[in-house]
């Protein structure tokens, strides 16, 4: 996303066809998830913030700068229900309630907000775990004869590892939901080449799909910032997301267990699986720690404190956190699993091991630390991405025809 000091003028248009300016245009934004009102004790257990919710909440502030007029619906996670103003013109409703058993239910309370008022210009739905968000989407730009985008964060059929009865109920009812919904969609946005591969080989047509992969704020990694943990030994290895079953932060913990070299474990975030985290790491010998939930804006200090990024995910599409550890010049170990691969290309710009492989992943983290030639060489190799993706979504909103 662009950065805070952008204005509107001086964003240019990919194709140099002059500047990017959404005058007014009225966009409702669906979204599962966006940064919360406020945190609680509670918000772990819930739903702890991941890369989901700062993306939706930056390019929210994004289109804001641009002059887009929102109404985003989401989900209230542990906050307080409500409606609260966003940037110059915007506002967010958080509906639903205070209950995992009963989160999709947020969707059918924001239901009347996104299917009656004034008129929108364009329904921006974002796809995850949540199906529940699709068939509303599908539902508003139709009531508003207006064109559909959809962003698919991650795709229940196709990223999503069953691992629960969570997540396999989650693919059996969300498969079907998200079929439709991307069948009728104006516009599909994938977050990798081979995701829009996978797209266009179900049937949706080439020219619907676009390719746009998370951006991130440059302007949050020009500034130097004070080491966080000044009493943290190095180097260290960092860990940066949400403590879930999805992420496997337990193979991460097993592979640092292995490590014959001297490091520290850094694990930044919170969710339902940091007690059983917890509790693996409290018998190895090098030290790990815990920070619990970072904001957002903490997360560059974070990794220019740190030595290595590690993401052992079970399944992914593209996460950020990969890029914006790209983007403070890190080098990165992943699982490869996802669209991944499409980022992170083993042994040129980072290191790929197969999923929950602890032994693997040890071996690659020992690699890295001990070979400091290594280290540089996969830290220089690994630009960040092209900020034009900050403007082209913005294009992709701004409707030259209605339905």
């Amino acid at each position: 996303m662009a950065g805070s000091g952008d204005s509107v003028t001086s964003l240019p248009e990919p194709g140099g066809r002059g500047p990017v300016v959404l005058d007014g245009m009225r966009v409702l934004r669906l979204c599962s998830v966006f940064e919360p009102a406020a945190l609680s004790g509670r918000s772990a257990g819930y739903d702890a913030i991941g890369g989901m919710h700062n993306h939706t909440a930056e390019l929210s502030r994004h289109l804001d700068r641009m002059g887009a007029v929102q109404l985003v619906l989401t989900s209230r996670l542990d906050g307080p229900a409500g409606r609260s103003g966003f940037g110059r013109g915007g506002q967010v409703v958080r509906t639903g309630v205070d209950t995992r058993l009963a989160r999709q239910g947020w969707a059918l309370l924001a239901a009347p907000l996104a299917l009656g008022g004034i008129p929108v210009d364009v329904v921006h739905g974002h796809c995850g775990e949540d199906i529940a968000v699709l068939p509303l989407a599908r539902l508003a730009a139709r009531r508003h004869h207006c064109p559909l985008v959809i962003t698919v964060h991650a795709s229940v059929r196709h990223n999503m590892r069953i691992t629960s009865a969570r997540t396999a109920w989650l693919r059996l009812a969300g498969g079907p939901a998200e079929r439709r919904a991307l069948a009728t969609a104006d516009m599909v946005i994938a977050l990798t080449p081979a995701a829009a591969d996978r797209l266009a080989g179900e049937g949706i047509p080439p020219s619907r799909i676009r390719v746009i992969p998370p951006g991130y704020d440059p302007d949050l990694f020009a500034a130097d910032a004070p080491d966080p943990f000044p009493d943290l030994g190095r180097p260290r290895v960092g860990y940066i997301g949400r403590i879930a079953p999805q992420k496997d932060v337990g193979t991460l913990i097993s592979a640092f267990g292995r490590l014959t070299t001297p490091a520290c474990l850094l694990i930044v975030g919170d969710g339902p699986s940091r007690r059983a985290a917890e509790a693996q790491a409290r018998p190895l010998a090098g030290p790990v720690r815990f920070t619990g939930f970072a904001p957002h804006v903490q997360v560059p200090a974070v990794l220019r404190h740190i030595d290595l990024l590690v993401l052992a995910t079970r399944y992914e599409e593209l996460p950020s956190v990969l890029i914006e550890a790209m983007a403070a010049g890190l080098p990165v170990i992943a699982s490869r699993v996802g669209g991944i691969p499409a980022l992170v290309d083993h042994d040129v710009n980072g290191l790929l091991v197969p999923p929950c492989d602890a032994a693997a992943l040890a071996a690659a983290i020992s690699r890295v630390l001990t070979e400091p030639g290594t280290a540089a060489r996969l830290a220089a190799a690994a630009p960040p991405l092209s900020s034009q993706q900050r403007d082209t979504l913005a294009l992709l909103l701004r409707p030259s025809r209605r339905r």
